[in-house]
């Protein structure tokens, strides 16, 4: 169980147990005639968490029981509240959809991102996660690091490697958590045993049915801290932009997205990152891109979603990562993304 899960069970029952402790001082005061609870304290408390403990306590001792915004309004902010919490804390695997027009191919091509996997689990043999893709009939999968995590164990990423490279392309640039876990040689050299085609500062050609694009990406800067078998992060955007191809359709993956200002001058034409997490905590209508994000800090400006440059589009991940997670993700559904580039020749 996460420190996060703890932490909102131990509030939970510190609120519940609060409220019935009011509930039942303002029994006792209604019987003494004494000070008691304003009705606006007891609704607050309610609103806050405290609506099931305190609607058992005010059925267990009859209070507040000939009160209309008591037993009719508690149940009503109990079934919102059920409500909100099931769609708030709902970590099942989502799909988002984007599309690129460009005139540089002629037909279409259907890329899947993933992010932020952390060695997280979805299903026996990571069924969840392979049968959306499979579903989804893409040209490539795009691995856009922390794709293995750091604390713990890499069974679950290699289950899913294993489901995807004997039917896809596929390719990968590593995330901080491969570098913090010391081991980013290691897992390296364990996607190349599985066909992977991993991006250090390199660029890959990758024809789809007559068309040609540039797969090219990039070590996440924390390459530069630990010793490893990359060149330093500044000589892969020097090596990126030697290599460049500007009349073919390129496509950089980067692991950050606060990173983007260093990566226009290579013009690309898409950006893939991932990451941010989604800001952890979003908001409908409030909080589009969250409250908080590595290396953002608060109120994020890259996190979900598409994001317009000129002559460039970038596209972050929420990423898929959820028993890993320190704060737990709100309104925040892990994430699989699908990228369809269509020609407009």
């Amino acid at each position: 169980m996460s420190h996060a899960v703890i932490c909102l069970l131990v509030y939970f029952a510190a609120i519940s147990l609060f409220a019935v402790a009011i509930t039942v001082r303002d029994k006792k005061a209604a019987r003494n005639n004494a000070w008691r609870v304003k009705e606006r304290t007891l609704l607050v408390v309610a609103f806050l968490g405290g609506s099931v403990a305190m609607f058992l306590a005010m059925i267990a001792i009859r209070h507040k029981t000939s009160r209309i915004k008591f037993v009719v309004g508690i149940p009503l902010m109990i079934i919102v509240q059920i409500a909100v919490v099931a769609s708030a804390f709902n970590q099942n695997l989502s799909v988002s959809r984007f599309r690129v027009e460009t005139d540089k191919i002629d037909g279409q091509i259907k890329l899947v991102l993933v992010s932020d996997l952390h060695s997280c689990n979805y299903g026996n043999g990571q069924s969840i996660l392979l049968d959306a893709i499979e579903a989804e009939k893409p040209d490539a999968i795009l691995l856009c690091g922390d794709i293995f995590d750091d604390r713990i164990p890499a069974d679950k990423t290699v289950e899913f490697i294993e489901g995807i490279s004997t039917k896809y392309p596929c390719f990968y640039v590593s995330g901080n958590h491969e570098f913090w876990s010391g081991k980013a040689d290691e897992f390296k050299n364990t996607l190349e045993s599985y066909g992977v085609n991993v991006l250090e500062g390199t660029s890959f050609n990758l024809d789809v049915r007559g068309d040609r694009i540039i797969v090219c990406g990039i070590d996440d800067p924390d390459t530069d801290r630990y010793a490893s078998r990359s060149v330093l992060y500044i000589r892969q955007l020097e090596l990126l932009g030697e290599s460049a191809d500007y009349e073919l359709f390129t496509v950089l993956l980067s692991h950050r997205p606060e990173r983007i200002e260093e990566l226009l001058p290579l013009n690309p034409d898409l950006v893939l990152s991932g990451h941010a997490h989604g800001g952890q905590w979003r908001i409908p209508l409030v909080l589009k891109n969250g409250l908080l994000s590595p290396d953002q800090g608060f109120f994020p400006k890259y996190t979900n979603g598409e994001y317009f440059f000129e002559g460039a589009k970038l596209i972050v991940s929420r990423g898929l990562a959820r028993e890993t997670t320190s704060v737990p993700r709100i309104f925040n559904r892990p994430e699989l993304v699908i990228v369809t580039l269509e020609g407009t020749q």
